[in-house]
């Protein structure tokens, strides 16, 4: 099985959340992109919660989403550096190497929390410990995760941005 190699962490030093996955998937990993599936609701629940009504941010470049996205002081990465995976769903990760979070703090020095998207994500959840940050589970944006409504998705996400994304 073909060794797959995670996405680089999409942040800044004014991040302030960190949403963590679990490891791209394939038309993720296919595009370079965070959350490059058209199903999965990542970039419309952000477009919900920072500008309802606007054009959606979806239709925009990766780079425009993902400049939109620092700007409102979201950043994004994955528990996994690599791992071994037939097709895109968590329960497939087999020989997962977990990315090195030591720096982290580092490079984000106004991180004040890390959301894990999904519960693959959130198994690692002690991994950060050393981070000294709340760490909190939301559901996930994948189109697997059908048992959850967009509405319900979005008012759990809404109140992890609004703690811990809003601006000082």
């Amino acid at each position: 099985m073909t060794r797959l190699v995670g996405l680089p962490p999409l942040v800044c030093a004014d991040t302030r959340l960190l949403v963590l996955g679990s490891f791209p998937g394939a038309a993720s990993l296919a595009a370079q992109q965070y959350y490059g599936h058209p199903q999965n609701q990542f970039w419309r629940i952000l477009q919900a919660i920072y500008a309802p009504g606007a054009t959606p941010i979806s239709t925009s470049s990766y780079e425009n989403r993902s400049a939109w996205m620092l700007a409102h002081g979201v950043g994004l990465w994955d528990v996994y550096a690599s791992c071994e995976r037939q097709g895109s769903l968590d329960s497939q990760i087999r020989n997962a190497e977990v990315n090195d979070f030591a720096a982290l703090r580092q490079r984000c020095p106004q991180l004040r929390a890390v959301a894990h998207n999904g519960a693959e994500s959130f198994r690692h959840t002690a991994r950060l410990e050393h981070l000294g940050l709340p760490t909190v589970r939301l559901p996930s944006t994948s189109p697997a995760n059908a048992s959850w409504s967009f509405e319900r998705k979005l008012a759990a996400w809404r109140e992890v941005f609004t703690a811990y994304a809003a601006p000082d």
